[in-house]
C-alpha cells in the first residue's frame, strides 16, 4: 500500500469541498464538528457506558518536578471504547479533520506545515510546554 501524506488529504478535501467554502461557513463547521465530537466521546460514557469518566483534582506534590509529572497525572478515563463508540467517534475526528483541512486550504495554510511546527515546538519545549 501507497504511503499517505497530508498533501493527498489536502487534494481530497480541495476537490470534494463543495457548500462550505466561505471561511464564515469553515470557521461554524469547524466548531460543529468539534461539538459533536465532544457529544460522541460524551454519549459513550452517558448512553453506552463503554467508558466512564472518574475525575478529581490532579494531585501536585510540592517535591514533585516536571520529570515526575507524568506519573502523577491521569487521563481520567476508564475503560476502552466499545466498537460501535469507536467508529462513532473516528467518523466525527474525520469530519473535524476535514473541516480543519479545509480552514487551511483556504487560507492558504499547509496541513503538514502545521504539524511540523507543532511537532517542533512541542519537542524543542519538551516538558515546558505543558500541553
Amino acid at each position: 500500500m501507497a504511503q499517505f501524506n497530508c498533501q493527498d488529504f489536502e487534494k481530497t478535501v480541495s476537490t470534494y469541498l463543495l457548500r462550505h467554502q466561505s471561511i464564515l461557513d469553515l470557521l461554524a463547521k469547524c466548531q460543529e464538528s468539534s461539538a459533536r465530537t465532544n457529544r460522541a466521546v460524551t454519549k459513550s460514557v452517558t448512553n453506552c457506558g463503554c467508558i466512564n469518566i472518574n475525575a478529581q483534582k490532579q494531585p501536585f506534590p510540592p517535591e514533585a518536578d516536571l520529570q515526575d509529572l507524568k506519573k502523577f497525572f491521569s487521563s481520567h478515563l476508564h475503560g476502552e471504547l466499545c466498537a460501535a463508540c469507536r467508529e462513532i467517534i473516528i467518523d466525527e475526528l474525520g469530519k473535524n479533520l476535514f473541516y480543519i483541512t479545509a480552514l487551511c486550504n483556504t487560507l492558504g495554510i499547509s496541513l503538514e506545515e502545521i504539524i511540523k511546527e507543532e511537532n517542533n515546538k512541542v519537542k524543542t519545549l519538551g516538558r515546558f510546554n505543558l500541553t
